[in-house]
C-alpha cells in the first residue's frame, strides 16, 4: 500500500526517496517542503553587504531586517497552517493519489524530457506512410458512389459548422449544438474526429479550417471528469491520425499533451485504470452502475494502440508500460471457460460479474489485442497469443448456428447464454477475417468463412426491417431470427459495426456482394436519416414512419481501391481512425536519422 500499488509506477526505486502514504513522516512532507526556503543573498549571486555594516548593532535596517525576517516567519507559519487544515480535510485515499502524482509526474519529467526546459518532444523527422493518399477507382460506377460518400460528408460537416462550430456535436432537427457529458469540457469533439476523413477526401479548405480551430481553440486545460475511453479513442486517435496523414506538428503536440492528462487514470493498486478522471485534479472513478466498482473490459482494453504510438511519438515510454501492465494483470488472472468477463475491479484485480460479451461493454478489447499484434508489424507475440486463445473459446462457448441457418455470436452470463446479438457485435465479422491470415495454416479458412457468415447475418438484420437499417440489438430465440422483439432494442443510431465489416470483408475477399450490401446501406441512410441539418438517427426501424432522435455520428464509408491506407500499412482503432503498422525497417531509419 505505501508505494501505491503495482500501477502506481512502475520503478519504485526511481521515487524511494520521496515520502510514502504510510510514512510517519507524511505531514511533514506535505506540508513543509512544497516552497523552499529563499536562498541566502550569496547563493543568489547577489554582493555581500561590507562586514562593517553586518556587524552594526542596533541599527535601524537591522531593527527593519528582523522584522521583516519575523513577518515572513509569521506568513510561512500561516501559510503551512493553512496547506495543513485543507490536507486534514481530504480523504485519505485523495493523499495517497496526490503522492502518487507527484511521483509519475517526476518519472515522466526523468524519463522523457531530453532537454531541461524543452517542450518535451524530440525532434522527428515526418515521412508520410505509404497509402496516406490514394488512386482514383478506375470503375466508373465506384467513382460515382465515392463522390456521393464525400457529398453526405460535406452535407454533414457544412451543418455542424453552421449550427455548432467548435462544440462537441450537432443536433440535426433542433440545429443546435450540443457537448456531450463523456468529454467534460473538452469542445471540438467532431472537428478531431473528422480531421482525417477531411484529409483522405481531399477536403482541403475544411481540413485546414479544422486545423486551425484546433491550434488556437483545443484546450485540455479544465476543470471536468471525462471518459477516459471516448476521450482516447476520440480526440487521442483523431489527434495521431491527423498528424500521421499530414505530418502537421500541433497534432502531435496536442495528442501527447492529452496523453500526459490521462495518465492519472492508472493510479490505482493494479494499475487498471478508471473508466472517469477529472483531468485537472487527477482524481478517478467507476461508472456507478458497474459491478462492484469495477472498471470495464471494451474501456480499459480499448487503451493499447493509441498509447503505444504516444510512446512513439513523445519518445517517452511511460504510456506503452501502463498499457503493457494491463496485459500483465489480466496474463495473471484465471479465465472461466478461457473467456474474459467485461468487469474487473481496478483494486482487487478480481473479475466482477462473469458477464461475456463481443458487444457492448467487450468488443473493441479484442478488436485492440489483433491490431495490436498487426500496428507492431507482427512481432507483439503477447498480443497475438491472447487473441486467438479468446477467439478459440468465443467459438466454443459464444458463437451458435439458428435453425435458419445464420451463425450468431451469443452473450454469457455466468455460464447460460442469452440469444441476443448486438449491433456493436458485427464488428467481429471484419475483425475474424482480419485476423484469418495470423491463424493457424488449417484455421485460416476457417476464419474467413466465419467474417463471412457473421456478415450475412448482420446484412439480414438489416434486410429484414422495413428501413432496410438494423436495430441496435437481435434476437434468435422464440421463433424470430435476426429480429428485434423488444422495444428499446429497434432504434439505430448511425452506427457503422456492419458498414465496418462489409469493408473488411470487400478488401480481404473482392467479393463485390459486400460493395452492394454497403450501397445498399448508403441509400437507406439518404432515404430515412438524411435531413435538413444533417443526419440523424431512427428510433423504430421497423416503423414505416420515419421518427428521428436528433443525434448525428459523422460517417465514412469507403469505396476506394486497395492502395489508399491498405492493411499492411494500416491499422483502424475502434473509432476508424487509421494509425501507421510500426515497421522495424522504419524504427531503425528514424534512429539513424536521429
Amino acid at each position: 500500500a505505501g508505494s501505491g500499488g503495482p500501477g502506481a509506477a512502475s520503478s519504485p526505486s526511481a521515487w524511494g526517496h520521496l515520502f510514502l502514504p504510510d510514512s510517519s513522516k507524511l505531514l511533514s512532507g506535505v506540508f513543509f517542503t512544497r516552497r523552499p526556503a529563499a536562498a541566502p543573498a550569496a547563493a543568489r549571486g547577489q554582493p555581500r553587504a561590507p562586514s562593517a555594516a553586518r556587524r552594526r548593532p542596533g541599527g535601524g535596517a537591522a531593527a527593519a531586517g528582523r522584522a521583516g525576517s519575523l513577518e515572513r516567519i509569521r506568513a510561512d507559519h500561516e501559510r503551512a497552517l493553512r496547506e495543513a487544515k485543507e490536507t486534514l480535510q481530504k480523504l485519505p485515499e485523495e493523499i495517497r493519489r496526490d503522492i502518487r502524482q507527484d511521483k509519475e509526474k517526476l518519472l515522466q519529467d526523468a524519463r522523457g524530457r531530453k532537454e531541461a526546459g524543452a517542450p518535451g518532444l524530440p525532434q522527428r523527422l515526418f515521412r508520410q506512410p505509404v497509402g496516406a493518399v490514394g488512386q482514383e477507382p478506375a470503375d466508373p460506377e465506384v467513382r460515382q458512389r465515392r463522390e456521393k460518400i464525400k457529398e453526405m460528408m460535406k452535407h454533414a460537416w457544412d451543418n455542424y459548422k453552421r449550427y455548432a462550430w467548435g462544440l462537441n456535436e450537432l443536433k440535426p432537427i433542433s440545429k443546435q449544438g450540443h457537448s456531450s457529458n463523456l468529454f467534460g469540457n473538452i469542445q471540438g469533439a467532431t472537428i478531431v474526429d473528422a480531421l482525417d476523413t477531411l484529409y483522405i477526401m481531399e477536403m482541403k479548405e475544411e481540413f485546414k479550417e479544422a486545423k486551425e480551430w484546433v491550434e488556437k481553440n483545443l484546450d485540455f486545460n479544465v476543470n471536468a471528469e471525462i471518459s477516459v475511453f471516448e476521450v482516447n479513442i476520440r480526440f487521442v486517435g483523431g489527434l495521431l491520425s491527423a498528424y500521421y496523414l499530414s505530418g502537421e506538428e500541433v497534432f502531435r503536440k496536442k495528442a501527447v499533451e492529452l496523453g500526459e492528462k490521462l495518465l492519472p487514470a492508472f493510479n490505482t493498486p493494479t494499475g487498471i485504470p478508471w473508466a472517469l478522471l477529472n483531468i485537472k485534479s487527477g482524481i478517478g472513478r467507476n461508472w456507478p452502475w458497474a459491478s462492484g466498482g469495477s472498471s470495464i473490459l471494451a474501456e480499459f482494453g480499448t487503451l493499447h494502440l493509441e498509447f503505444v504510438h504516444l510512446s512513439h511519438l513523445s519518445g517517452n515510454p511511460v504510456f506503452a508500460e501502463k498499457v503493457m501492465n494491463i496485459r500483465k494483470v489480466l496474463n495473471r488472472l484465471d479465465k472461466p471457460e478461457g473467456l474474459y468477463p467485461n468487469y474487473l475491479n481496478p483494486s482487487s484485480g478480481q473479475w466482477g460479474q462473469h458477464h461475456v460479451s463481443i458487444g457492448g461493454l467487450g468488443d473493441s478489447f479484442y478488436e485492440y489485442l489483433l491490431k495490436a499484434w498487426l500496428m507492431s508489424d507482427k512481432t507483439d507475440e503477447d498480443g497475438k497469443k491472447m487473441y486467438y486463445d479468446a477467439v478459440q473459446a468465443i467459438e466454443t462457448h459464444l458463437i451458435r448456428k439458428s435453425s435458419g441457418g445464420l451463425t450468431y455470436i451469443a452473450e454469457w452470463k455466468g455460464g447460460l447464454l442469452e440469444h441476443k446479438m448486438g449491433h456493436l457485435t458485427c464488428f467481429a465479422g471484419g475483425m475474424f477475417a482480419l485476423g484469418a491470415d495470423g491463424a493457424p495454416s488449417d484455421k485460416t479458412g476457417h476464419h474467413i468463412e466465419l467474417g463471412a457468415e457473421i456478415a450475412k447475418t448482420c446484412h439480414e438484420s438489416y434486410d429484414r426491417t422495413r428501413m432496410k437499417l438494423g436495430p441496435e440489438a437481435f434476437r434468435f430465440d422464440g421463433g424470430v431470427e435476426a429480429i428485434a422483439t423488444r422495444q428499446n432494442e429497434k432504434y439505430y443510431i448511425l452506427r457503422p459495426e456492419v458498414i465496418e465489416t462489409y469493408m473488411y470483408m470487400w478488401r480481404l475477399t473482392h467479393d463485390p456482394k459486400y460493395r452492394d450490401w454497403g450501397w445498399e446501406a448508403v441509400e437507406a441512410l439518404e432515404k430515412h436519416c438524411r435531413v435538413d441539418g444533417g443526419y440523424s438517427g431512427i428510433r423504430d426501424v421497423y416503423n414505416n414512419h420515419e421518427s428521428h432522435d436528433d443525434v448525428q455520428q459523422i460517417l465514412y464509408l469507403r469505396f476506394s481501391e486497395d492502395d489508399l491506407l491498405p492493411f499492411d500499412h494500416w491499422v483502424f482503432n475502434t473509432e476508424a481512425h487509421p494509425l501507421p503498422v510500426l515497421h522495424k525497417d522504419d524504427e531503425n531509419k528514424e534512429e539513424n536519422q536521429k
